[in-house]
């Protein structure tokens, strides 16, 4: 659902830039609350793993293809605030670099692809995880019901955003009828990645989905016929929990890697779902050339490399390196602020400010 630039008018683009930026500082702070030395790297990889499998474009419908947004996922992973920041720095990598989504129309894509997916996603998963029973498998329930919500209510913000600033006089109630059948399609590929990928960390480490927190129910004993409370578990040794996480992180950025590098090329070449109904309704008329049509990455592919198979594939390992890269230099950065605050001089018994 990348934004073109053209789709949009310049005052409506640049009121949804100050949103996004406004969005953006808001998470800044709320994610030094989400992160600590273990989610920091979680995040970035959470990042690398949006911007992979956002090249995997899936059928989902004659002519019509979709893709992950993502914004749901990295929420329940690691947190509503520090999933808008996953989300925007693989919109700001695709923009920058592979000419994917408008420069201009950055905002608006921020807006609706991460502050909304993240928020909506969110609110409806910790609303379903306070009703059903606490169990593993209600947390991967929760995630799919989420995801697959927070994709047409992106599409109904897009919707919105264009009936304020969009630049060609289109029927906007059929905007939105198809914009929203389209991507409640969407919404279901959406949410079944979601949860397989939080089913997947639950398995080996629910401590650190920022959504299972909390949640888990505790472990019960038959003792005498009444139900007790089984004791308190071990905790796991630093240096085992050092090593699962080693282990996970490694195994996030591989697969993250051979998705981008090679299950991408299998994606499908059929426009995706804001393209297609563009297309249809006529709303692409005045779409606009990319600030970046010259980069050498862009189109997901390598300038000089004429085999398509190892162009795309190695600009897909370049997009995951840089992401993963950038998010977490952020995240850490985000983590050393809140380290910082927690030892400052006013937080040191017998220091008066």
């Amino acid at each position: 659902m990348h934004v073109p630039d053209g789709f949009i008018n310049a005052p409506v683009s640049a009121v949804a830039g100050v949103v996004a930026a406004g969005a953006v500082a808001v998470s800044l702070r709320g994610a030094r609350r989400e992160l600590d030395e273990r989610t920091a790297p979680l995040a970035g990889l959470v990042a690398a793993f949006i911007f992979a499998v956002q090249m995997l474009n899936f059928p989902v419908a004659a002519g019509t293809s979709g893709h992950l947004l993502g914004g749901a996922l990295a929420a329940i992973l690691v947190g509503p605030c520090t999933g808008v920041l996953c989300v925007s720095v693989v919109l700001l990598m695709q923009g920058i670099l592979f000419a994917d989504g408008g420069l201009t129309a950055l905002g608006v894509n921020i807006t609706i692809m991460g502050v909304i997916t993240s928020v909506v996603g969110y609110a409806v998963f910790r609303g379903l995880v306070t009703v059903l029973p606490r169990k593993r498998r209600s947390i991967t329930v929760s995630a799919f019901v989420a995801a697959l919500v927070s994709v047409p209510a992106s599409a109904a913000a897009f919707t919105l955003v264009y009936a304020i600033g969009g630049t060609t006089q289109v029927p906007l109630g059929s905007v939105f009828t198809a914009m929203v059948g389209v991507h409640t399609l969407i919404g279901i590929g959406e949410a079944a990645i979601t949860a397989a990928t939080v089913g997947a960390v639950i398995a080996v480490r629910p401590d650190l989905v920022h959504g299972a927190r909390g949640l888990t129910a505790p472990l019960k004993l038959r003792v005498n016929g009444e139900l007790v409370d089984a004791p308190a578990a071990e905790p796991t040794p630093a240096p085992v929990a050092a090593r699962s996480t080693r282990t996970l992180l490694l195994a996030g950025l591989g697969t993250s890697l051979l998705l981008a590098g090679v299950v991408s090329f299998y994606a499908s070449a059929d426009p995706d779902g804001l393209e297609k109904v563009a297309a249809d309704k006529g709303f692409d008329a005045k779409v606009e050339d990319h600030a970046a049509a010259d980069s050498p990455l862009a189109d997901y592919g390598v300038e000089g490399l004429t085999d398509a198979r190892l162009a795309g594939g190695l600009a897909g390992v370049i997009g995951v390196g840089v992401t993963v890269v950038a998010g977490t230099g952020v995240f850490w950065a985000v983590r050393k602020r809140r380290a910082g605050e927690d030892v400052s001089p006013s937080a040191v018994p017998g220091n008066v400010g």
